[in-house]
């Protein structure tokens, strides 16, 4: 079903410690709008799409968001690597420390954890892709707003590359939100 590369879809090389960057980035893992929630309501909503052009892509834009949380939890994971337990506590991360030593744990930036609850799928493929199509704009606007606090630009052009590819989803769950309603769905 899969065909696992082991390599990232963008290259993740960040050099530099920034672990108030990473705070805010561990958002787009765990975060209501962020890449698991994406990942997950695309692969639950596929089984109820009308045929198999909407299943696949569903499947495949779903695959790609999970590729899309690698590439979120590499750079966290660059980014505080070397972090002592004190810059943790510094940084406002403390708390996932204690919970969770330095493994990557799906929160938001203010620490909230991940809940299913930030999805739906409902069984009507009108209204899971206008779902879709709004969670990949706030996902587009989330990247937006971390490219504006960001100041490496290694950290820049990843986030750039993973912004854009909301705007490529958003255009294909569109182009299948219309089939559908010239379809009468």
């Amino acid at each position: 079903m899969f065909k696992y590369e082991k390599k990232l879809n963008y290259p993740v090389n960040l050099k530099k410690k920034d672990l108030k960057m990473a705070k805010y980035l561990i958002t787009q893992f765990g975060g209501s709008n962020g890449e698991l929630a994406a990942a997950l309501r695309y692969f639950s909503q596929k089984f109820a799409m009308p045929d198999d052009k909407g299943k696949a892509l569903l499947n495949d834009i779903a695959t790609e968001e999970f590729g899309h949380c690698e590439m979120i939890c590499s750079m966290v994971y660059q980014l505080t690597k070397d972090a002592t337990i004190e810059e943790l506590m510094d940084a406002g991360i403390g708390t996932n420390y204690t919970e969770h030593g330095k493994d990557l744990y799906p929160t938001d930036s203010n620490g909230v954890p991940f809940t299913a609850a930030y999805f739906n799928a409902v069984g009507d493929p009108i209204a899971d892709l206008s779902e879709d199509m709004a969670a990949e704009q706030k996902a587009r606007a989330t990247y937006e707003h971390l490219i504006n606090i960001a100041t490496d630009k290694d950290i820049i052009s990843v986030l750039l590359f993973l912004r854009q590819r909301e705007v490529v989803h958003f255009n294909r769950f569109k182009e299948l939100y219309d089939m559908y309603k010239k379809q009468g769905y």
